[in-house]
């Protein structure tokens, strides 16, 4: 397998866009767009349609220049199939302790989706990378910094709601990242195939993110 995550490609601009059951046809145009517009992680859920053939194949366009992961891997099953397409990390909406322990004994970066106080700290000692909290947008930025008071040392990585109008407002609350689906990924800009409206939407994303990036 080749799959090495590149934290310097995350680190430049810290969201992970979440393309879940996107037009398999238009996967690389959208890939190569999110590239030229300086963002660098794109997660490929696993329930959508032919996700194991499409992460492979990103995989091998995109090498050291994008990091492509598995998202919405809930079993071993899944995350064998990530795997074994070479997914270069691993994102869960869940806590499943087989599926954490497998990834940090293959080197594998797992941000694992937790919610409360106890998941996300029991994620974390279990070895995420990053611990997703997710649904994000019941519990708001301030819920992110209430959680880092007592607990400094975590890497947070909020999911869900997030956009331009409140990704800063996370990231300010000590987040590490976000992780963004629909309001990254316009279905109708998509469905238009307006390559340079999407590719703007992407520029708005890194712009703001950069501000955050130390």
């Amino acid at each position: 397998m080749n799959n090495k995550f590149y934290t310097e490609l995350f680190d430049a601009a810290p969201i992970i866009g979440i393309m879940r059951n996107l037009p398999p046809e238009h996967l690389e145009v959208i890939a190569e767009n999110y590239l030229q517009s300086g963002l660098t992680c794109l997660e490929i859920t696993m329930n959508s349609a032919a996700a194991a053939e499409n992460i492979t194949k990103l995989t091998k366009a995109y090498a050291g220049r994008l990091n492509i992961g598995a998202g919405t891997v809930c079993t071993m099953h899944d995350l064998d199939k990530a795997l074994n397409a070479n997914a270069q990390f691993i994102v869960t909406p869940i806590i499943n302790k087989e599926v954490i322990s497998a990834c940090v004994s293959a080197n594998v970066p797992i941000f694992p989706g937790a919610y409360t106080p106890s998941e996300i700290y029991e994620a974390w000692h279990w070895g995420a990378a990053m611990v997703k909290v997710f649904p994000a947008s019941t519990l708001g930025p301030r819920y992110i910094k209430e959680v880092l008071a007592p607990l400094d040392y975590l890497k947070l990585l909020p999911t869900g709601g997030i956009g331009l109008n409140n990704l800063s407002d996370y990231l300010s609350a000590g987040a590490k990242g976000v992780g963004i689906g629909s309001q990254l990924f316009p279905k109708q800009i998509i469905l238009n195939q307006d390559w340079a409206a999407l590719k703007q939407t992407f520029t708005l994303f890194k712009e703001k993110v950069t501000r955050w990036v130390k």
